[in-house]
């Protein structure tokens, strides 16, 4: 495969930032994206909507269908696939997209937030790629995307945030484990991570603010290395835990530097994401 011209991508959340650059990009080929998104309104600190995000994805060539609904909701997921399904005729791509973060240590971290993370991150990646299951076996490349680190349950990670990396690794293992269950029916599943920190609100908001976001990269980098992916061929190409940069790399990209937030920051300025190394 080398374009997603025509293919149809369901995708969790996508309203900004890394899922809303992955959109943009599959546009650009005459895509057709599917949003499951809670956004139907302006947020008074964050940009764009579920809306404003079609809107975008119209412009570049795509094709668009927000729907408004929640990840952590069985009845929403269901609606989504068929509403999906019934506007483009089939499923070729899901992306597991949505994700909440909490870096607070355990005793600051609520019950609440605690369970948020596991339903959205864990359960929703789950929920969303298993109904899709049925469209995905009749899809001529399928794939599962979801956008979550490797396995590194060391000291250092673990013991850094637990609730959220429960929650981030738990995302993995079920991509991982649908990639074993389903290998035999040709759906590739694989998880996307980047080396260094991507500029979005989250970065802002949590990891440092402008300090931080200076020394990051775009989420162009994150879309293209999934664009990169998703046009693999699915019973070649599963059961991995994906780096971005390693994936631009083995398609003969060398040079990241047009990705830094701010143009010049050298490679060695730029912070690193967490859960490698």
């Amino acid at each position: 495969m080398s374009t997603l011209a025509g293919k149809t991508i369901l995708m969790s959340g996508g309203s900004r930032g890394i899922g809303l650059a992955i959109a943009l990009r599959a546009a650009a080929d005459g895509a057709n994206i599917a949003m499951l998104a809670k956004t139907d309104t302006p947020h008074p600190k964050l940009e764009g909507t579920i809306h404003t995000a079609a809107e975008q994805i119209r412009a570049a060539g795509g094709n668009a269908l927000p729907i408004v609904g929640d990840v952590r909701e069985d009845d929403d997921i269901t609606e989504a696939v068929m509403k999906t399904q019934g506007e483009f005729g089939g499923i070729d791509i899901i992306i597991n997209n949505a994700s909440v973060i909490d870096l607070s240590r355990s005793l600051d971290l609520s019950a609440k937030k605690y369970d948020l993370m596991q339903d959205v991150n864990v359960r929703g990646t789950f929920m969303l790629s298993r109904a899709a299951i049925p469209q995905l076996r009749e899809a001529a490349n399928p794939h599962i995307l979801s956008l979550s680190p490797p396995l590194n349950p060391t000291p250092k990670w673990l013991g850094a945030h637990v609730g959220y990396s429960l929650a981030k690794f738990g995302m993995t293992m079920v991509t991982l484990g649908l990639a074993a269950e389903f290998a035999e029916d040709g759906i590739a599943a694989n998880t996307l991570w980047p080396r260094t920190t991507i500029a979005t609100a989250a970065v802002q908001n949590l990891l440092g603010g402008d300090q931080v976001m200076a020394a990051s990269r775009t989420p162009q980098i994150y879309a293209d290395a999934a664009y990169a992916v998703l046009t693999k061929t699915a019973r070649e190409y599963t059961g991995q835990s994906l780096i971005v940069e390693d994936v631009l790399e083995a398609d003969g990209v060398t040079d990241f530097s047009g990705y830094a937030a701010v143009p010049g920051t050298p490679d060695n300025r730029l912070f690193p994401d967490i859960f490698l190394g």
